[in-house]
C-alpha cells in the first residue's frame, strides 16, 4: 500500500494560549492522506477545516504536533525549504480568488514562475495552455475586474497549476459562485484529480459537494469526529442520471439524508429532522440567554414541532420557572418568541401549499420583516430569486448574490447585510418545510 502524502499528528493550534479569550481553533487532529485521494473537510462554519487546511499548506504554524507533507515535516524546514515548498509542491485556491488587479489574467497565472525566476517565453506559454483548457484564453490580457466570478476562480485554478504541485488545497472555492459556475469549477477539480493524479482537498461546508471525494473529515469544534470512505462516488454521467431520477421536491440536503438512511421514508427523515429544526429555529429567533434557558427551550421546541404542544402552552411553558418544568424567560420573551416563531413556520406551511402563491406571501413576509423598500419591479426580481432557490433551482449563495447584486445589473440591490439576514431566514424555512 502507498505510502500518505500527507500526514497531520495530534495538530493544535490556539489563539491567545493562556489568556482569558484563549481560542482552540483545532485541537489535537490527526490525519493521514494519500497520493491522488480526493478528500473533502467538511463541518459547519468555524468548525476548524479551514485552520487544518492551512495546517497543511505550512502558513499556519501548530502550537503543538506534527504536519509531515511528502516525508518533510514542515516545522523543521528552513526558510529555503519552506519557500521552494509553497513554489512547487502545493497548489492553493482561495474563495476570495487573491488575483493581483493591476496584472492581467495571463500575468496573473505567470507569477507563481516569475518567482522561480522561468524565463519569459516559457511561463507565458505554459500560463496559455492552462487558460486554453479551462476555457478563458480569450482573458488572457484583461484585468480581474472585467472577469465573472467564475472566471476569476478558473484564473486562480490555473495559477495553482502553473508549477504542476503535486497537491492541491482549495478553501470554499466555489462559496461565491452561483450554481452554475460553482459546477463548473467542481467538474475541474474532478478532471484535475481523475485526469492529473493531483491529491485534491478541499474545504466545503456544502453537502452536495460531498460525493466527489473518495473520503470525508468531518469537522466539529476544532476535533476531527469521523470518517467517511465514499463508497458511492462515481462519474459526472452516474451522478446526472441519479439526480435526474430523484424527484425534485426532494433538496439536496435530504437527499444526502436519504443515501445516508437507505431505508427511511422521506417522513422518517423528517422525525429525524426535528431536534436539528428545534436547534436551528431557536438560534434564528433567541439571544442573551443563558446555556440553561437555551436548553430547556430547545426541549420546549422540539415538543411544538413534534405538536406534542400547542402556542399556547409553549408561551405559557417557556415563562415558567425551571422547577416547574418552564425555561425560566419572562413573559413578554416568551410571547415575542412564540410569535415570531408561528409566524415562520406559517410560511413553511405556505411553501408545501400551492407554491407560487406560498412563494408571494413568503416574499411579502421578508419584506415586512426586514423592512425592505422594494419598488414594483424589484420585488417582481425579489420574488423570481426566491422561486429560484424554492424549487432548488439555485443554492443559498447563487440567492445572496442576486439578492446583494445592484439593481442596475439585475439584482435586488439589498446591503449585504440584509441580503444575509434574508437568506439565513429562507434556508431556515426550506429546512422547515421538510416534515411529516
Amino acid at each position: 500500500m502507498a505510502e500518505p502524502c500527507i500526514k497531520v499528528d495530534q495538530l493544535r493550534v490556539i489563539y491567545n494560549k493562556g489568556k482569558s479569550n484563549e481560542v482552540r481553533s483545532l485541537d489535537g487532529v490527526s490525519v493521514e492522506i494519500y497520493p491522488e485521494e480526493y478528500i473533502i473537510i467538511y463541518g459547519p462554519s468555524g468548525c476548524g477545516k479551514s485552520t487544518l487546511l492551512y495546517g497543511i499548506s505550512g502558513l499556519q504554524a501548530p502550537t503543538f504536533g506534527d504536519v509531515v507533507v511528502l516525508g518533510k515535516n514542515l516545522a523543521q524546514m528552513t526558510k529555503r525549504e519552506t519557500v521552494e515548498f509553497h513554489q512547487t509542491s502545493i497548489g492553493m485556491v482561495f474563495q476570495a480568488f487573491y488575483l493581483i488587479e493591476t496584472l492581467t489574467v495571463l500575468d496573473n497565472v505567470c507569477l507563481p514562475k516569475v518567482f522561480r525566476g522561468e524565463d519569459l517565453k516559457p511561463r507565458r506559454e505554459a500560463a496559455m495552455e492552462l487558460l486554453r483548457r479551462f476555457g478563458i484564453a480569450e482573458q488572457a490580457e484583461r484585468f480581474p475586474a472585467q472577469l465573472s466570478g467564475g472566471q476569476k476562480q478558473r484564473v486562480s485554478i490555473a495559477r495553482a497549476l502553473v508549477n504542476n504541485p503535486e497537491i492541491i488545497l482549495a478553501d470554499e472555492p466555489v462559496g461565491n459562485l452561483d450554481s452554475e459556475s460553482a459546477q463548473n469549477v467542481l467538474d475541474i477539480f474532478k478532471e484535475i484529480n481523475d485526469v492529473d493524479k493531483k491529491t485534491l482537498i478541499m474545504v466545503t461546508h456544502n453537502p452536495e459537494h460531498l460525493v466527489y471525494a473518495d473520503r470525508i473529515i468531518h469537522m466539529k469544534d476544532g476535533k476531527k469526529v469521523s470518517e467517511e470512505i465514499n463508497h458511492d462516488k462515481r462519474p459526472k454521467e452516474a451522478l446526472i442520471k441519479e439526480v435526474a431520477a430523484t424527484p425534485e421536491e426532494i433538496s439536496s440536503e435530504l437527499k444526502l439524508l436519504m443515501r445516508t438512511f437507505k431505508n427511511l421514508s422521506l417522513q422518517q427523515v423528517g422525525v429525524l429532522l426535528i431536534p436539528f429544526k428545534a436547534k436551528q429555529l431557536l438560534a434564528h429567533i433567541i439571544s442573551e440567554l443563558n446555556e440553561e434557558q437555551i436548553g430547556a427551550a430547545e426541549n420546549l421546541l422540539k415538543e411544538f414541532l413534534f405538536k406534542n404542544i400547542d402556542k399556547p402552552a409553549l408561551s405559557e411553558k417557556l415563562d415558567l420557572d425551571f422547577d416547574k418544568g418552564g425555561a425560566g424567560w419572562n413573559k413578554l420573551r416568551a410571547m415575542s418568541f412564540t410569535e415570531r416563531t408561528g409566524r415562520i413556520l406559517a410560511q413553511a406551511e405556505a411553501l408545501n401549499g400551492d407554491q407560487d402563491t406560498g412563494v408571494i406571501s413568503f416574499c411579502d413576509y421578508l419584506a415586512s420583516v426586514y423592512h425592505l423598500k422594494l419598488d414594483d419591479e424589484v420585488m417582481l426580481r425579489f420574488r423570481a430569486f426566491i422561486k429560484l432557490r424554492v424549487e432548488n433551482r439555485i443554492d443559498r449563495f447563487g440567492l445572496e448574490q442576486r439578492l446583494d447584486a445592484p439593481k442596475r445589473l439585475g439584482g435586488a440591490g439589498l446591503y449585504k447585510g440584509s441580503a444575509e439576514k434574508v437568506v439565513r431566514e429562507i434556508e431556515l424555512v426550506m429546512l422547515l418545510k421538510y416534515s411529516a
